[in-house]
């Protein structure tokens, strides 16, 4: 399985990547995106299977990205790990068709309820 980590922040990348695999998803092929605008043709370009985005990212938000992927008809699973989480932003990422909003700091354990429909 192909996963897409967006986020503007290397540091963060690398953070969640870790993350994932101390939560068991081990053997996923991971590719990254700086923003959002490289997060939309990353996944042009790699297809992945479920991509993983920060909200706050320069060019486009992250949250821009779901929206013009689902304009477009691109049904990937699309998930949010975020500093900031609000009942709105929890709202609006779902109503923009996202599958999960998890907020920072988070565990192992926050990946593992998250992700274990779309990864185990």
């Amino acid at each position: 399985m192909k996963l897409l980590i967006a986020d503007d922040s290397k540091a963060m990348r690398l953070v969640i990547g870790h993350m994932l695999r101390q939560a068991g998803y081990k053997g996923h092929q991971i590719v990254e995106a700086a923003d959002g605008e490289e997060a939309l043709v990353m996944v042009d370009k790699e297809n992945p299977d479920l991509i993983i985005s920060d909200w706050n990212m320069p060019g486009k938000t992250g949250i821009e990205v779901l929206q013009k992927l689902r304009e477009d008809g691109n049904k990937t699973t699309f998930g949010f790990v975020t500093t900031e989480v609000s009942t709105e932003m929890r709202a609006l990422a779902e109503n923009s068709g996202a599958a999960f909003l998890i907020g920072k700091p988070f565990t192992p354990e926050d990946f593992q309820r998250a992700l274990d429909t779309y990864l185990a």
